[in-house]
C-alpha cells in the first residue's frame, strides 16, 4: 500500500476490506517508518515505546476479519497513546519520568478498554513533556527525562507544541493512523496547530479520566489527534462513554452523540455564525500570522459563514491579569491519589517522594529543575485552602457564564475562532470543547492552525464546522523527512 503515512482510517479500512493489506502488514509498515525516521534520520523522538504485542494483536484482528467479525471503523487500526495513559500490558506508563520507568499499570484506563473493544490496536506509547509540563519553569515542551526531546517534523527549529508533543509529531510524521493525547490547557491544541494535524479537546466529561496520570482534575481530558477531521471524529466517538469511576462522565448522558455521518457536512459553514475574539490573540501573532488568519476568515465568509469580528470576550483581560493557582493545589492531591495505587516496588508513591527521587539524581532528572513540583508540594493536598477555592470559582465564573457563554449568547454564535491555540486557556478553564485544524503554512514552512471553540458538549457542531473548512481546499502537506 502506497503513502501509508497519509492514509486515512477510511483508506485503511477499504484496503483491509479489499485484501490489499492486512493489519499485520500495516503494523509492520508503521514500525518501519518509526525505525527509519523516529530513531534514525531526523530522529524525531516521538515514540517512546512500542507495544511488544502489537503484531500478535494485529494477527488476531485479521483473524476476526476473516471470520466476518468487524468491531467498527477502528478494527485493526494502529493507534498510539500518550505515555500518561494506563495500559495493562507489557508497556510502561511513566508520564515521561524515569521515576516511573518501571511502572506497569494493573489495569487498562477506561478509554483504552473502549479502544480495544472498538478493535483498535495499541501500537505504542508516545513521548510527552514530563508530568504534562508541570514540573519546572522554563522546561522545553516535548522534553522528558525518560524519552528526551521531541522534534517538529516540519523543521527542528520549529516549536513542536506540548505536552502531547509525541502524539502530535507521530501523527504528523505518519507513524500511526491516529493517536490519543491529553490536555489540561493547550496540550492537544498546541501540538495539533504546530504540526499541521487535527486535534479535538473535548468537553471535560466526554471521555473518562480514570487510568490517566493527572495534572488537574478540573481541566484534564483525553482527546484524539489525527491527520483529518473525519479520522479525529471517528476516534473521538470511540473514546467517549460513561465511566462509574469518573463521576464527571455522567454529565454527558444528557448530550448523546449522534450518527457520525451527520457531522461530515461539506456545507457546514453555510449560515454558521463564527465570532473572532481579537483581543485575546492580537498581540500574540506576527504580522504574517495575522494576515494569514484574516485570509482564512475571508475564505469562510465566501463559503457562507457569518463572521462576527470582533466578538471579544469581556473577561479575557481579567483572566490574564491574575495567576490562578488551581493547578498548584490539584496537582498534589491528584498525583498523590494516583501514585498511592501503583506497585509498592516502585520508588515513588507521593509527590514528596518524587521530589526526593529527582534530587537524588540531578544529572538525569533535573535538566530544568523542579521548581513547580516543589511549589505544589507546599500545599496541603486537601483542596481546603481559601486561595484554591477562590481561584477555582473565579476561573469558572470568568471563563463560563461571564466569558464564553456570554459572548456566544450576545452574538448568537455557533463557535469562536482563534488562530493557533491562543484560545486554549479560557476554553480549558471552562472545560469546554475545541477542535484544531490545519490552516496553512508560513513562508518559512512552519505550520499554522486554527481552533474552533464552543459551549459545553458542542463537539458535533464544532466538528461540522472544522470538516467544512477542511473541505474548502487541500491545506495539509506531509512533512518531508530525510533518511540520512
Amino acid at each position: 500500500m502506497k503513502n501509508i503515512e497519509e492514509a486515512t482510517i477510511s483508506d485503511l479500512q477499504i484496503a483491509l476490506e479489499k485484501k490489499k493489506i492486512t493489519s499485520y502488514e500495516l503494523i509492520q509498515l508503521y514500525m518501519e517508518r518509526i525505525a527509519t525516521f523516529d530513531r534514525q534520520g531526523p530522529r524525531l523522538n516521538s515514540v517512546l515505546e512500542l507495544n511488544p504485542d502489537a503484531l500478535a494483536l494485529s494477527e488476531a484482528a485479521d483473524a476476526e476479519r476473516r471470520q466476518g467479525l468487524l468491531r467498527g471503523p477502528l478494527h485493526g487500526i494502529p493507534i498510539l497513546l500518550k505515555d500518561n495513559i494506563d495500559t495493562a500490558d507489557r508497556m510502561h506508563t511513566s508520564a515521561g519520568s524515569l521515576a516511573l520507568a518501571g511502572h506497569y499499570a494493573a489495569q487498562d484506563a477506561f478509554l483504552v478498554r473502549k479502544l480495544r473493544k472498538a478493535g483498535a490496536i495499541i501500537l505504542g506509547k508516545a513521548n510527552m513533556t514530563e508530568w504534562a509540563n508541570y514540573m519546572a519553569e522554563g522546561m522545553t515542551a516535548g522534553y522528558s527525562s525518560r524519552g528526551g526531546q521531541v522534534l517538529n517534523p516540519y523543521g527542528q527549529s520549529f516549536f513542536a507544541g506540548g505536552s502531547s508533543t509525541g502524539s502530535g509529531v507521530a501523527v504528523a510524521a505518519g507513524f500511526a493512523a491516529a493517536a490519543v493525547g491529553t490536555e489540561t490547557s493547550g496540550s492537544i491544541l498546541s501540538p495539533a496547530t504546530q504540526n499541521s494535524i487535527v486535534g479535538i479537546k473535548p468537553t471535560v466529561g466526554r471521555i473518562s479520566r480514570s487510568g490517566v496520570i493527572p495534572l488537574a482534575h478540573s481541566q484534564d481530558t483525553a482527546g484524539p489527534m489525527a491527520r483529518t477531521v473525519a479520522d479525529a471524529a471517528i476516534l473521538f466517538a470511540a473514546l467517549c462513554g460513561v465511566d462509574a469511576n469518573d463521576p464527571i462522565t455522567g454529565s454527558s448522558i444528557a448530550h448523546p452523540l449522534t450518527d457520525l455521518r451527520g457531522w461530515f457536512d461539506r456545507d457546514g459553514l453555510q449560515g454558521a455564525r463564527i465570532g473572532v475574539p481579537r483581543k485575546i490573540y492580537h498581540d500574540k501573532l506576527s504580522e504574517e500570522e495575522r494576515a494569514l488568519f484574516d485570509s482564512l476568515l475571508q475564505e469562510m465568509a465566501s463559503a457562507g459563514a457569518v463572521i462576527v469580528d470582533p466578538a471579544d470576550i469581556a473577561t479575557a483581560e481579567e483572566l490574564n491579569s491574575y495567576r490562578s493557582e488551581v493547578f498548584r493545589y490539584e496537582f498534589k492531591a491528584d498525583l498523590n491519589f494516583y501514585l498511592q495505587r501503583v506497585s509498592p516496588k516502585l520508588p515513588v508513591h507521593s509527590l514528596q517522594e518524587l521530589i526526593a527521587f529527582n534530587e537524588a539524581d540531578p544529572v538525569n532528572m533535573l535538566k530544568y529543575g523542579q521548581s513547580i513540583l516543589k511549589w505544589s508540594e507546599e500545599t496541603s493536598g486537601t483542596l481546603t485552602e481559601p486561595r484554591y477555592i477562590e481561584d477555582r470559582l473565579k476561573d469558572i465564573r470568568l471563563s463560563r457564564e461571564e466569558g464564553i457563554d456570554l459572548v456566544l449568547r450576545q452574538h448568537s454564535l455557533d463557535a469562536l475562532l482563534f488562530p493557533k491555540s491562543t484560545g486554549a486557556g479560557i476554553a480549558a478553564k471552562a472545560g469546554y470543547p475545541s477542535i484544531a485544524v490545519p490552516g496553512g503554512y508560513l513562508k518559512d514552512g512552519m505550520p499554522f492552525g486554527i481552533t474552533f471553540t464552543g459551549g459545553a458538549f458542542t463537539e458535533p457542531a464544532l466538528i461540522r464546522l472544522a470538516y467544512a473548512f477542511e473541505q474548502l481546499r487541500a491545506r495539509r502537506k506531509a512533512p518531508v523527512l530525510d533518511k540520512a
